[in-house]
């Protein structure tokens, strides 16, 4: 890949921030999202120190808000003709059950329903003839989720473990079932564990020190720019290596049937729904 560009989301603090700063030093342009502005913008100003390149812009949007998600892909849209690789990585732990604007479950809405949503308005500046890249940072809770289509918001039951753990499980339906849709193009969908790494996510909600970012970007950053992983779509790698996740994300009829829920949660219009191939028969 020649001067590519990538979107990095959360990429103001920990394993987003240092993943950044890895593909920064390639040479790339780097777009980085953060909740607002100004820690976007104070981000890229610190990045641009570090790496020495000044190809770094600042985007940014709460992710807790479908409105701002539009707004978001309206703005990277206006900024670029191409994305070269579309790293998901932002991701919240909630304790208590909070609703949303748009009504639904914190955890649910930000670490899966934004980026599912992202993606689809993204998929015009995704080239489907050439290397182009999704990398969904998902997590070894996701082994612990289980889909409940009565439950998904927390309705009858909410515990923060539980949420995230089927947030992270919903990363990896949504990463699996979109390679499948992609089959025959260019573009590759990949998930992955980073490790337990001691970011502020691991210590709000699991009370816990964990691993370096350092060594928590480095499967993000080898899915993003590795010539070994060049076609490789539809896996799940802990420690750069592909390797097994849960039997759910297997499941070609609950993925279809996630994947269509999610379309409705999005409010995704007929045409934004036309962005990505019908499943094949």
């Amino acid at each position: 890949m020649t001067r590519p560009t990538f979107l990095v989301t959360g990429a103001t603090d920990g394993i987003g921030k240092q993943t950044a700063l890895n593909l920064a030093r390639t040479g790339s342009r780097v777009l980085i999202h953060g909740r607002n502005r100004f820690r976007a913008e104070a981000t890229v100003a610190e990045l641009k120190a570090l790496s020495g390149m000044t190809e770094l812009e600042a985007v940014a949007c709460d992710f807790s808000s479908l409105t701002q998600v539009r707004a978001l892909a309206e703005e990277v849209r206006s900024r670029t003709e191409r994305i070269h690789v579309l790293v998901h990585n932002a991701g919240v732990y909630m304790k208590t059950r909070t609703l949303t604007e748009d009504g639904l479950e914190t955890t649910f809405q930000v670490n899966h329903l934004a980026p599912f949503l992202l993606t689809h308005l993204l998929m015009d500046r995704l080239d489907t003839a050439a290397d182009t890249r999704i990398v969904v940072v998902s997590s070894v809770a996701h082994q612990g989720g289980y889909v409940d289509f009565q439950n998904l918001q927390g309705e009858k039951t909410f515990d923060g473990y539980s949420a995230y753990a089927l947030s992270k499980l919903a990363n990896l339906l949504f990463a699996f079932e979109l390679a499948e849709r992609l089959n025959g193009t260019r573009i590759t969908v990949n998930g992955l564990h980073p490790g337990v790494i001691g970011t502020k996510l691991l210590k709000a909600g699991f009370h816990m020190d964990g691993g370096d970012v350092e060594h928590g970007a480095r499967t993000s950053t080898y899915l993003a720019t590795s010539p070994e992983v060049v076609g490789v779509t539809g896996r799940y790698f802990v420690d750069c290596r592909p390797t097994v996740c849960s039997h759910f994300v297997g499941d070609a009829v609950l993925r279809n049937h996630f994947w269509e829920h999610s379309e409705a949660l999005a409010k995704l219009s007929p045409q934004e729904r036309l962005g990505i191939p019908a499943v094949k028969a």
